[in-house]
């Protein structure tokens, strides 16, 4: 059995199956009882077709795997996102008040100060300008601003989105910071309530109030707060300030141009003003126009029509003399209501007719002699019977200086502060007849020369006054004591500190043009001294009156017959003495004065309806060259009164004194016991006379009966327009310099009477 299972022969095929490979066992195409057709093969390729689809179908599904996974982690990176803004907001927004204590806060208030009339002079506060509402202001501000600042702003909900994504692609484009996505609320919502700080925590905030600014206030009201409360440069806040800096109009009536130009400034104010560089600020308005067409505010014609406009070149600072004005008003205003809390109207006494001619006189003569004459600035102040300043110019430019000149500048005052000189002299028992030998003289180390070295001899004080002789106003000095001198000074109008010595009477010690003009205004109301003023009322935006200017009658300080007196003697200065270029068709008088080296030169003249003081002279104190009193403040005196008397009833001067005849002219008695006769010149003098100064009295024409506006010349030439200098040689002496002061004695009558 064994064997026959070792002899069983297991059936192959050529050999060994173990030893022949797979491919032994085939079958040929010719063992095929039917042969391989077409279709067959084709299936084949068609299999390995589908193979190759396969594979391209796992590729697709796989990237589209990745993209699937990363769309994924994009949504949950943004809820994440989204959880860590909210988280973000809700920490800043947490450190915030209360949402239901919000509030707009109230705009800084504005100060209106206006004209006698109710013309605009100026607006002061942090302002600049009052408000204005949307309907009142020209429709090309707020069209402007829209289109170049915020075009979607009627459609947003307080953040635009659209501009945000705009914004964000172009920064990182350019690879720097050159365009915001702010909107408009949200650039109002920086400005009234948060700091310029560029800080997260600022910028969340900025989003939550501009929603909510969004939910409380219309589009209009949102944009009207933006337009009144943005800066605009040059210190210009709101649309109505930047348009009366710039264009020197009301917002109301701002053309086409002058929209984009305002609209193009909000960009960066300070760099693109007009009053710093012209230049970029029109190429910035012309985006602004561009924008406005594409936007369709503007037609293609309006656009062509805005843009051939000239270029606005605004001045580097606030300009017009009216400023001056307002300055001083801004000065005055805390001591008469205290703080101010909310938009109030002030009602000036200034004349803007008036302010305007008084500028134009000052540039004008300054524009056509200052470098001939070496002339600078000048200054002019015009004040009523009232006390009422109805002008008052600081300087030849506001825009360039507002030191004002004349209310600040102390200045000598030369001659035309020898009326009060006069007048203590008068007060003392002199009278316009009074006889004083014009003669050198000396007092101490310091001689009072006359301009030009020349004396007339025997003169009256009428004729010394309207010549403007030096050697007499320091002998009048010398016996009423300088002491009288300053007192009657002060009494009538003069704050500054005086010098109680001799020279004096030459006006050396300072003082500014408003108080030396201010000091002649009781020679022209008939002794009275009224109480200076700008401000008439005062009253809230809605007419409530905060302060009314007081009407009370003004306290005598001068007699009735010593006013007559000096007007009688002032009004020879105009017609026939040192102002001659003064004169017009009302009855005037007035007092030149020339300091040191021609460094200033003054005309203070009035009529029965202004007193108006002129100055011209340097800031730095440099000599003019030989301007007098009565060469440029004369003729901007005479110009600027002309205009201001045109229409008015001419009125005569006050007082009724009038010159006593007499065949000699003597030296008046001394009426006073405590008056000492006027020292004799010879014995003062020391030295010889002039043959022609030692004539005899009786040689001296006899005056005529003449009304009170008129002088005698007593026959003298009267010097020229150059003729009132006060030629000082010598430091200016003490007090006590020519001996003892004279004193006079005042008693109760005089208090009682204003003498």
């Amino acid at each position: 059995m064994a064997n026959r299972r070792d002899s069983r022969i297991e059936p192959s095929f050529e050999g060994s199956p173990r030893a022949k490979s797979s491919e032994s066992f085939s079958v040929s195409e010719e063992d095929r009882v039917v042969p391989r057709t077409r279709k067959s093969a084709a299936k084949g390729r068609s299999a390995k077709a589908k193979s190759r689809g396969r594979g391209r179908d796992r590729t697709r599904r796989g990237l589209l795997g990745i993209a699937a996974r990363v769309v994924y982690w994009c949504f949950v990176l943004c809820i994440w996102g989204g959880i860590a803004a909210t988280g973000v907001v809700v920490y800043y927004g947490a450190k915030m008040p209360a949402a239901t204590t919000w509030s707009v806060p109230d705009r800084a208030p504005n100060i209106k100060i206006v004209s006698v009339d109710g013309a605009l002079i100026a607006n002061r506060g942090a302002s600049g300008g009052e408000a204005v509402g949307l309907h009142e202001m020209s429709p090309y501000i707020p069209e402007a601003v829209v289109a170049i600042e915020d075009r979607r702003f009627y459609s947003h909900f307080g953040i635009d989105p659209i501009g945000l994504s705009r914004a964000m692609v172009t920064n990182l484009i350019g690879g720097h910071f050159s365009q915001g996505g702010s909107t408009l609320t949200q650039q109002l919502a920086k400005n009234l309530f948060l700091t310029p700080d560029r800080t997260l925590e600022r910028k969340v905030q900025e989003v939550l109030l501009a929603l909510w600014l969004e939910h409380k206030h219309t589009k209009d009201q949102i944009l009207e707060m933006y337009l009144n409360r943005v800066y605009f440069g040059s210190g210009a806040y709101g649309v109505e300030a930047a348009s009366r800096r710039y264009f020197g109009k009301s917002a109301r009536d701002v053309s086409l141009s002058e929209a984009a130009l305002l609209a193009g400034l909000l960009k960066a104010p300070s760099k693109l003003s007009p009053a710093r560089d012209p230049k970029a600020a029109e190429e910035r308005a012309q985006l602004v126009l561009a924008a406005m067409r594409e936007t369709g505010k503007i037609s293609d014609k309006g656009y062509k029509t805005a843009l051939s406009a000239p270029a606005t070149r605004a001045p580097s600072y606030w300009t017009g003399s009216e400023n001056y004005v307002a300055d001083t008003v801004m000065d005055e205003l805390p001591d008469l209501i205290g703080d101010v809390r909310g938009d109030i109207v002030i009602n000036t006494t200034v004349d803007l007719n008036l302010q305007k001619l008084a500028e134009q006189s000052i540039r004008r003569l300054i524009d056509e002699s200052g470098k001939k004459l070496n002339v600078t600035q000048g200054a002019l102040v015009s004040i009523d019977d009232s006390g009422a300043v109805r002008a008052m110019v600081g300087g030849y430019d506001y825009s360039t200086s507002q030191f004002d000149r004349a209310s600040e500048a102390r200045r000598q005052p030369g001659s035309a502060f020898k009326p009060f000189v006069y007048m203590a002299a008068l007060e003392a028992g002199r009278t316009p007849d009074s006889i004083r030998n014009d003669a050198p003289i000396k007092i101490g180390k310091w001689t009072p020369d006359n301009y030009g070295g020349k004396y007339y001899g025997k003169v009256t004080l009428a004729t010394a006054l309207a010549k403007s002789l030096n050697s007499v106003a320091a002998q009048l000095t010398m016996e009423v004591g300088p002491d009288a001198v300053v007192e009657a000074a002060h009494r009538m109008g003069i704050q500054s500190d005086l010098q109680a010595n001799t020279s004096i009477a030459l006006g050396t010690s300072e003082v500014t043009p408003l108080e030396l003009t201010s000091a002649y205004v009781p020679f022209a109301n008939g002794g009275y001294k009224p109480d200076i003023h700008f401000i008439q009322r005062i009253t809230t935006a809605n007419g409530k009156v905060l302060y009314e200017g007081s009407t009370g009658s003004a306290p005598r300080v001068i007699k009735a017959d010593i006013v007559g007196m000096m007007n009688s003697m002032m009004t020879g200065t105009v017609e026939v003495g040192t102002a001659k270029k003064a004169a017009f068709n009302w009855p005037s008088a007035g007092k030149t004065g020339t300091s040191q080296n021609s460094r200033d030169a003054w005309f203070v003249g009035y009529t029965a309806n202004l007193t108006t003081g002129v100055w011209f002279g340097n800031d730095d104190g440099s000599p003019m060259k030989k301007v007098t009193g009565g060469a440029l403040p004369a003729q901007a005196w005479h110009e600027f009164m002309v205009a201001a008397h045109q229409g008015v009833p001419v009125r005569p001067l006050p007082g009724t004194w009038k010159s006593t005849p007499s065949d000699t002219i003597v030296p008046d008695e001394i009426p006073s016991a405590d008056a000492s006769p006027p020292p004799s010149p010879p014995a003062a003098v020391g030295q010889s006379q002039p043959a022609a100064q030692l004539q005899s009295v009786a040689q001296v024409p006899a005056r005529q009966p003449r009304p009170a506006q008129t002088v005698d010349a007593q026959g003298f030439d009267m010097p020229s327009d150059s003729g009132s200098t006060a030629s000082i040689k010598h430091p200016v002496p003490p007090g006590d310099v020519g001996g003892p002061k004279k004193r006079r004695q005042t008693s109760i009558l005089d208090i009682l009477g204003g003498g």
